[in-house]
This record gives C-alpha cells, sequence and structure tokens, in this order.
C-alpha cells in the first residue's frame, strides 16, 4: 500500500487484544500511512488488567470507550467498535481505517470497509488468525514493529531462514513475471504492490529488513538496475528475474 500524509484513518484499538506496552510504536508505525484522525479505544475500563492503559493514553491524546461486558463469555467491546466503525465510516470523514487487534471477530468488518472502497490497515500479533490478516490491505505484526523500535539500522547479514527465503523468492519471481515488460523488468513499487494484494502481511521487517530495495539485493536472485529521474534525488528501482 502507498502511505500517505493526507490519508485520514480512523484508528480503532481493541484494548483486550494489545499490549499497552506496544502503542507507541503503533502510533509512529499508523503515521507512516496517514494522518490519525479519530484514536478510540474499546474495552472495560473497571477491569484491573486495563489499568496499564491509562496514563499512556492521555500522552497520545487516544479516546477510552467504556463497554461493560453486560454478559458472560460475549464480547461486547468487538460489537461496540464495529458500530462505531461503521457510524464513521457513513460520517465520510475518514478515508481509511486503521483496525488494532489480534481477534479475528474483526474480519468481516475489514472486508465490509474494504467493499466500502476504505483502505484497511490491521495491526496485530503473529498469532492473529490469518482470516483477518487477508481481510485487509496490509497487515502488520506489533512483534514487528516492536524489533524495529528496538533496532532502527538496517540489517546487513543474511537472517532469512532458508525455507523463508525460498518462499519470499518464489513471492518476487512470480510477481515480476505478471509485471515485467518485453525485457523483463518490473518497477519495484508495483511488485511490491502486487505482493501486498497477494499477501497482506508480506514486510521485508519480518525478515530483518527496514525496506524492500536491501532485502532484495540481499537475495542476489534478481537483476538490479537503478534509473535516473528528473529528481537528481530520486531513483527508480526496476529488477528482473537473472
Amino acid at each position: 500500500m502507498e502511505s500517505s500524509n493526507d490519508l485520514r484513518l480512523a484508528v480503532l484499538f481493541d484494548a483486550d487484544n494489545v499490549p499497552s506496552s506496544s502503542l507507541k510504536g503503533i502510533m509512529e508505525e499508523v503515521a507512516r500511512y496517514g494522518n490519525p484522525t479519530f484514536k478510540r479505544i474499546y474495552g472495560d475500563w473497571t477491569k484491573p488488567n486495563l489499568t496499564g492503559w491509562k496514563q499512556i493514553l492521555i500522552e497520545h491524546a487516544i479516546t477510552p470507550v467504556q463497554q461493560y461486558g453486560y454478559t458472560s463469555g460475549k464480547n461486547s467491546t468487538d460489537s461496540a467498535m464495529i458500530i462505531d466503525a461503521m457510524d464513521i465510516l457513513y460520517s465520510g470523514k475518514a478515508d481509511g481505517f486503521c483496525i488494532v487487534s489480534s481477534d479475528s471477530d474483526f474480519t468481516r468488518l475489514a472486508v465490509r470497509l474494504r467493499e466500502a472502497g476504505m483502505k484497511v490497515i490491521g495491526i496485530g500479533e503473529k498469532k492473529t488468525p490469518s482470516s483477518f490478516r487477508v481481510a485487509c490491505d496490509k497487515f502488520i505484526y506489533i512483534e514487528i514493529i516492536n524489533s524495529a523500535s528496538d533496532e532502527k539500522k538496517e540489517t546487513t547479514s543474511d537472517k532469512i531462514s532458508k525455507p523463508s527465503r525460498k518462499e519470499v523468492i518464489n513471492i518476487f519471481v512470480n510477481s515480476i513475471n505478471d509485471l515485467a515488460d518485453e525485457e523483463g523488468w518490473a518497477y519495484l513499487g508495483d511488485v511490491g504492490n502486487l505482493i501486498l494484494k497477494k499477501q497482506p502481511d508480506f514486510d521485508p521487517r519480518n525478515y530483518g529488513y527496514q525496506k524492500l530495495t536491501p532485502l532484495i539485493k540481499n537475495l542476489n536472485r534478481f537483476d538490479i538496475d537503478e534509473r535516473k529521474t528528473d529528481n537528481s534525488n530520486t531513483k527508480h528501482i526496476f529488477i528482473r528475474n537473472k
């Protein structure tokens, strides 16, 4: 997905399924994709397990929404989030949604928002069921956000395991074949966007790289052509299968 600072995002947190210690990193991640116009977090704030959120919510100007658990075994927080998301959708005041949860109950919500033309970014832990991950335009793992906060430098050594390397290479080979011109070249930006459509949770940080280009270079499986543009500070990167 292409980032845009002008994209108005509704950021909705499921307090029961997100660690409070990750909030700062999550908000920094959200800022890469747009402006968080709505910032709400849902939970039963009378419960002691949510006390860790209170101070950090003030620091980030996030509005807590109280939702009592009226019935044992039923998650009323999910219902409140879904109702608010639809209200925001019909208000016309958001261009996209960021749903922060590891709960598969938001799968249908993500699908419905995309049907309405919204960009949907999911953020959750690696335990998040695949049904919710693939329902989003892009899905980002909280573990990756946390590791990026701890280590800002790009990886230069090969940290990709052999099975993962083979999987990543196959993803790129197939996507390049889908987009290549007559000489086999494909624009890396288009390749990255196509991969996200096929696999929303794809992220170079999953393999130890902050950006796509260093990951491609490390794989040593593709020809790379950095082409100059009218802007001397900008180059367009094209790749093709060797």
